[in-house]
């Protein structure tokens, strides 16, 4: 997971601001007055922000679809969303955000898209994005998690405000191409044990002011 892996940076003209559109597999934090917008499947996207500083960013991840059968497989699971949750909040830092004094609202994990046979993905994301704030002490002031739709939203970092639509009627073949591509190369890397991140298997823990 990347910032700088080739997000879409655009001028919104309905919105007259700069727009950046997260794929998954991307986060974006910035201290910036833009808008940040995406697409969600079955995939989650947290929005975390210092309010009092303006600081914000979100991401777009999903956890590998293995069998989860084993302690192993959903501990190997496990890292890559606490590695995609890990990674934003160290550069809202970097930019200046306090981590005691985060917040947060998360979307997606809706069950939409075929081929998730053998569980419900978007129940399984959806459910490691809430247990990670609570673990970590970054409390949830809004959501929209799981049911049977797609997501659109539009986050504003400098103010925390989400505008969301959701989508009902879902034929969206591109969404459902990139998380599925997404998915399938999430599950080779873990199959094979081939990380492409330093492992962290400990989310942060904030102390609540």
């Amino acid at each position: 997971m990347s910032q700088d892996e080739n997000p879409i940076r655009y001028f919104d003209n309905r919105l007259q601001k700069e727009a950046v559109k997260l794929l998954p597999g991307q986060y974006y934090a910035t201290a910036s007055d833009k808008a940040l917008v995406t697409i969600l499947g079955s995939c989650v996207a947290a929005c975390i922000f210092d309010q009092e500083k303006k600081i914000g960013g979100m991401n777009h991840f999903m956890l590998p679809d293995l069998n989860f059968t084993t302690n192993l497989d959903a501990c190997l699971a496990t890292k890559y969303g606490v590695h995609a949750m890990n990674m934003l909040i160290d550069q809202l830092v970097h930019l200046g955000a306090r981590r005691n004094k985060l917040m947060a609202k998360a979307f997606g994990g809706g069950k939409v898209l075929p081929g998730f046979v053998q569980q419900d993905i978007g129940r399984v994301n959806a459910e490691f994005v809430l247990e990670y704030l609570d673990d970590a002490n970054i409390p949830l002031i809004s959501s929209d998690l799981m049911s049977t739709y797609a997501r659109k939203i539009y986050y504003f970092p400098a103010d925390g405000n989400v505008y969301m639509k959701r989508i009902r009627e879902f034929n969206n073949a591109t969404l459902y191409e990139r998380e599925s591509t997404h998915r399938v190369l999430l599950s080779e890397q873990a199959k094979t044990g081939v990380i492409s991140f330093s492992e962290q298997s400990h989310a942060y823990k904030s102390p609540r002011s």
